[in-house]
C-alpha cells in the first residue's frame, strides 16, 4: 500500500487518506485518479469507492512500525487538507509524524488556505516538511500561504509546470522542485521556464530539484537540464 514509489524526491509514500477532486488546472490529468481507477478495477480494498475521499484509520500509525528511517511523501493519493478530511484526522496524522521522529515527512498540498484554520491545533516538528504545488502563475498566492505556516522547512513543487513563473519572492522557501507533466495527455513545459526557476534558486542558495521533462515518454525525455542533473535536497542548515 505505502512502501513503494517511483517519485524521485522521496523514499516511500504513506497514504492514510485516498481520493480527491480537482481544485485547479494542475489536476486536469491527475495521475492519482488514473491509478485509483485501475486499483478499483483490480479489486483493491482501499479503492472500493474509487477516487472519493476515504480516511483509512488503520494506517494512521503505520510509520511507527517502520524502524528504518525513510523520507515519506504524505498522501500521494490525496491531499491532507482536502475539505472532506475531518480536522481530528489531520491532527492525528501530525501526532504520528511527530512521534515517528526518525522519519522525514513531506506534506504537499494545493489547499494551503485550510491550514490557516488549523494552525493553532497543529504542532510542527523539524522532521515535518511542508510544501505547496504551484503549477502556474495563477496560483502563486499558495506560496504566501506556505510562508504563513509554522513549518520549519518549506518547499514548493512546480509540477506540472504549465506556465512561466514571474515575480516570485523566494524568501522563506527552503527547497524548489520542478517537473513537467507526464502521461498520454501531457501538456508542454518550456526550457526557459525551468531555467528561470533554477537560476532563481541558485542565486538565492535554495536547493533545486529538477524531476523530469515529462511528456508521453518521460524516460526518453529524461531529466537533464543544460546537460546536468539537478538532484539537490535541503539540509538542516536550510531550515528556519
Amino acid at each position: 500500500m505505502s512502501n513503494i514509489t517511483s517519485i524521485e524526491w522521496t523514499d516511500a509514500t504513506w497514504n492514510p487518506i485516498t481520493g480527491c477532486n480537482p481544485c485547479s488546472i494542475g489536476c486536469d490529468n491527475c495521475y492519482a485518479e488514473r491509478l485509483a481507477k485501475r486499483l478499483k478495477a483490480m479489486g483493491n480494498p482501499r479503492y472500493t469507492q474509487g477516487f472519493n475521499v476515504v480516511c483509512h484509520d488503520d494506517l494512521v500509525d503505520l510509520p511507527l512500525k517502520w524502524k528504518k528511517p525513510k523520507m515519506l511523501f504524505v498522501n500521494s493519493m490525496s491531499d491532507i487538507f482536502h475539505e472532506d478530511v475531518p480536522d481530528e484526522f489531520i491532527i492525528r496524522l501530525f501526532e504520528t509524524m511527530r512521534k515517528a521522529h526518525w522519519h522525514t515527512f513531506q506534506v504537499l498540498t494545493k489547499r494551503p488556505q485550510r491550514l490557516a484554520t488549523l494552525q493553532s491545533k497543529l504542532k510542527w516538528a523539524p522532521n515535518i516538511w511542508f510544501g505547496v504545488t504551484i503549477e502556474s502563475q495563477e496560483y502563486i498566492s499558495r506560496a504566501e500561504w506556505l510562508k504563513k505556516s509554522g513549518a520549519l522547512l518549506k518547499f514548493i513543487s512546480f509540477e506540472p509546470l504549465l506556465t512561466e513563473i514571474l515575480d516570485f519572492d523566494v524568501s522563506g522557501i527552503n527547497w524548489i522542485i520542478v517537473g513537467g507533466e507526464s502521461g498520454p495527455k501531457a501538456r508542454i513545459i518550456k526550457p526557459e521556464w525551468v531555467r528561470s526557476l533554477r537560476d532563481l534558486a541558485v542565486q538565492n542558495h535554495v536547493p533545486f530539484f529538477f524531476k523530469q521533462w515529462g511528456g508521453r515518454n518521460k524516460k526518453k525525455a529524461g531529466k537533464l537540464l543544460d546537460g546536468e542533473v539537478w538532484n539537490q535536497f535541503p539540509c538542516p542548515a536550510n531550515q528556519g
